[in-house]
């Protein structure tokens, strides 16, 4: 039998590497925070001892078969997190996290330390550095509805076009109407989270008001 001590040290590390992980989660504001990142590698760590403490006790090898089942069941913890946004699927990211979680749970329970934690730098490494790669190569544009708002006395339309030019965005469904007592520029563009910045910072000023909102890209008949 594992000795008690082991069993504490296991899901204390496992708690450990879950947090790390759930921080992270929390930081960006994603679900599956904290909380549940320790639940995660805490549950999949103790059905792991069990598994192995099972097997040892009856002598019947096929009582590892909880461990495996841990995979199926995380499964279905990280399908809630799968969301259908108007820009597309979110929380594919925060599924995989969770699948990566438990693993990492496992490997605790299992008393693979070095692994479990090497598996979990290896996870903060894509969640945290890739995400500025991502941003700063703009490999994940979006589709985003552009609602801009200005003063009757303030004409942006050819200032509007002369900054998606530049850079190489295209403009769809351009209109300009009147809100109330301003003038309203609305428009699509699929743009990456690092030309939303600029777009944002080259556009808003007293009397303008930029707003960006993902919307469902219209399929062609």
């Amino acid at each position: 039998m594992i000795p008690l001590n082991d069993i504490i040290v296991r899901l204390l590390w496992a708690a450990l590497l879950g947090s790390a992980i759930g921080v992270e989660r929390a930081w960006h504001r994603r679900p599956a925070g904290l909380r549940t990142g320790l639940c995660v590698a805490v549950g999949a760590a103790f059905f792991t001892i069990l598994s192995i403490e099972i097997a040892r006790s009856t002598g019947d090898a096929s009582t590892t078969r909880i461990a495996s089942n841990i995979v199926q069941g995380i499964g279905f913890l990280g399908a809630g997190v799968i969301l259908r946004d108007r820009g597309g699927v979110t929380g594919l990211t925060t599924a995989a996290t969770i699948f990566a979680v438990a693993a990492m749970g496992m490997g605790a329970g299992a008393g693979l330390f070095r692994a479990s934690g090497f598996a979990c730098l290896l996870v903060l490494f894509a969640l945290v550095f890739l995400l500025y790669v991502e941003n700063w190569i703009g490999l994940k544009p979006r589709y985003m509805l552009f609602r801009i708002s200005t003063d009757p006395t303030v004409d942006l339309v050819s200032e509007v076009h002369q900054c998606f030019s530049s850079l190489g965005i295209t403009l769809d469904n351009f209109q300009v109407s009147m809100a109330g007592e301003k003038n309203l520029i609305q428009f699509d563009a699929d743009v990456s989270h690092r030309k939303q910045e600029k777009i944002f910072a080259g556009l808003t000023r007293p009397g303008v008001t930029v707003e960006m909102l993902p919307v469902e890209r219209q399929q062609q008949a």
